[in-house]
This record gives C-alpha cells, structure tokens and sequence, in this order.
C-alpha cells in the first residue's frame, strides 16, 4: 500500500447505493491507484476491490416498520463498525445515502476526529427537514446530486458541493434502444413495458403485486405487448411464486439486473419510486410512478413531506410530467390505464424526451471527478 493513499470507510445500502459508491470508487481509483476501501457494501463495490465486512443487503430495509423489524439487529451492525473504525482509523468514512443509518454512524466517527462525509444529500428539501440540524452535527461535508441542495446546506452551515449525478455520466445522451433490444432479443417493432417493482424485499412484498396484476390486465387488452422485468440480486425467488400468483401466462422476461438495458428498450415503464425513476429519465422513457409501503409506514412519512411529487423527474421537473400512483392510488386498474396512456400519446413522449434531455446535461458533470476532487480538498484539509 502506498503511504500516500488513503484508507476509505464506506457505508452503502440497497441497490442504489451500491450503484453510486461503485461509479465513486472508480473515479477514487483513477486518482488513488492504490486507495484500499472497506465497511458495508455490494456487488458492483466489491467487484472494485472494496472488502465488504458486511454485505449491504442488511441495510435494505423498506419503510419505518421494516426498519423497527430490523432495528436491534441494524443498531447491532452499527456499533460494531463504530468500534471497528475507531480502532483501525481510516483517512475518511463516506456515507453513500442510508442517512438513517449513517448519520449517526457519522456524528460518532466526527466526534472521534475522522472526517465525516456524506454522498447523496438526504431530501430535506422533500420530507423531514428537521433533519439538517442533525446532518450539521453529523458530517463535514455533504457530496450533492442536485444543483439546489449545496445552498440550502450551507444556509445551515453545512459544507457542501454540488458534484452532479453519476448516472448522468453513465447513462448516454442518446438511447442505445436497437442496441438494447438487440441483446434482449426483442423486434424493433415490437412494443415493449419494463415492469421494475423496486430492488428491496419490502418493495417486492408490497409492490409487485399491484405491478404483476396490472401487468395481466395489460396482456388481456393488449396480447402483444412484450414485458421485461429486471430482477435484483437475490430476488428471483421471492419473485417467482408472486409472477405465477398474480401474472399466470404472462411471457414475462426476466432478466438478472438489466435495468439499464430494460430501461433502453422499452416503450414505456411501469416503475417504482425512487432512484430508478431518475433512470428511466436519462433514459428519456415515458414512465408510470408506482409505490406502496405498509400502512403504518405510510402514514407516519406522509405528514412530514413538503411538496407534492414523490418521483424524482416530477421533483425535479417541478411539476407532474409523469403520473404517479402512491400507496392506496397504486391499483392494478390504475396502473393499467395510465401505462396504455402513455403508450398512446406519441406527442407527450416527444415532449418528455426533450425535458429529460435538458434535465440530463444539468446533471451531468463528471461527478467522480469532481467528487474525487472534494474528497481530496478534504483529506488535505
């Protein structure tokens, strides 16, 4: 190991996570060749060289009552990595999203002298905003995804840089779509809906039923439509008896992981809220925004949001350019109707894909360069 290199803690959880701490670490290896990280994390980490003491699906919890299931065995996890990254010191930790977990992971590791970072702003711009004055206690910088969010930090003291987002420089400007389908097997001229029912179990147990029924209901209207569902690591076989369930004689293609190629091929996405949804922006895809989450969960999180959208291209847009069906609105009829609507509006897809086209050179800006950059500002620091 080099001297010079640093040693980076790491904390990434769900799918998503994994994703962003995956496109960090690779600019965090162009700069540092000999840079050694390690914490919780997941496949795509690991496949850089990231020792995982931890696999991250442990964090991937759904909603507040998934996370009290979980909770002495999260808050177990976290004292154990405290006391671990106390002991061995790392030059840094960076906290990719999860600031339910970090956070006070963070505020643990500051208080001890290690610089707290944090990748990915949590939404205080969207929900819980009292949890700024925790972030400022927390970390010593905040890594942005969004060009509003660094001023509204530092309003509270709080450092931060807006480095845009990672998939904005991953995903191309122009859609690989004959490439896409090329590989999945798919014609040119056939029409085709990407079912992607999020990457957690909870979201499985709680979204892909409504997403499979709607599913059915599409093929009985529309016997050719060709479906594709990407499936997440670990998930096939939570999957298979709500497919044989819910969408009995459904050609339903399963592929394992693909979203990207899912998302390049398809038509139109019925999708589940979250970084996902920002996906199928870059990709310039007409989309319907699903979600459902226990009852209780949903109630406690609905009164502490502050605007009106739950998608991130609908928040970012301002605006409701894609419907969005949320909890009890997330119904099979529902979502049926809405995904043929914006099958059947070729103007409204046109208009979409010069937004998200305009949306996806503001986010694009070399991220992990510029989060590299920060970082090393940082470490100096």
């Amino acid at each position: 190991m080099s001297a010079d290199a640093p040693r980076l803690a790491m904390v990434a959880g769900e799918a998503s996570g994994d994703l962003l701490a995956a496109l960090l670490l690779g600019g965090l290896r162009q700069r540092w060749p000999a840079l050694s990280s390690f914490g919780i994390g997941g496949p795509r980490m690991i496949q850089l060289g990231f020792d995982a003491w931890w696999p991250q699906h442990k964090l991937a919890v759904h909603g507040y009552v998934d996370a009290l299931r979980h909770y002495r065995e999260l808050s177990d996890i976290r004292n154990r990595l405290a006391e671990r990254l106390l002991h061995t010191r790392p030059s840094a930790f960076i906290g990719v999203d999860a600031p339910d977990f970090n956070l006070g992971l963070e505020a643990r590791l500051k208080h001890a002298g290690i610089k707290a970072i944090h990748f990915v702003c949590p939404s205080i711009w969207a929900w819980r905003g009292g949890r700024v004055k925790r972030i400022a206690r927390s970390v010593d910088h905040v890594l942005c995804l969004f060009p509003f969010e660094p001023e509204l930090l530092q309003r509270h003291g709080i450092a931060a840089t807006y480095v845009g987002h990672p998939l904005a420089d991953v995903i191309p400007l122009q859609v690989p779509r004959a490439e896409a389908r090329l590989k999945l097997g798919l014609g040119e001229s056939e029409t085709v809906v990407a079912v992607l029912p999020g990457s957690r179990r909870g979201e499985i147990r709680h979204i892909a039923p409504p997403f499979l029924q709607a599913t059915a209901l599409l093929h009985r209207q529309r016997p050719e439509l060709r479906f594709v569902l990407p499936v997440a690591p670990g998930l096939r076989a939570a999957l298979a008896p709500l497919i044989a369930l819910h969408a009995p004689g459904v050609a339903l293609q399963l592929l394992d992981g693909g979203s990207h190629d899912a998302l390049a091929a398809c038509d139109v996405t019925l999708i589940a809220s979250g970084t996902a949804t920002l996906e199928a922006m870059l990709f310039k895809r007409p989309m319907v925004i699903g979600y459902r989450m226990h009852t209780l969960s949903w109630m406690l999180m609905k009164p502490m949001t502050y605007q009106p959208w739950g998608g991130l291209p609908n928040i970012l847009s301002r605006d409701f350019v894609v419907p969005e069906l949320m909890q009890q609105h997330c119904q099979p009829e529902a979502l049926a109707r809405a995904v043929l609507a914006q099958l059947d509006d070729p103007a409204h897809a046109a208009r979409l894909a010069e937004r998200f086209t305009e949306l996806h050179l503001l986010l694009r800006r070399d991220t992990a360069r510029r989060a590299t950059d920060a970082i090393a500002q940082i470490l100096q620091a």
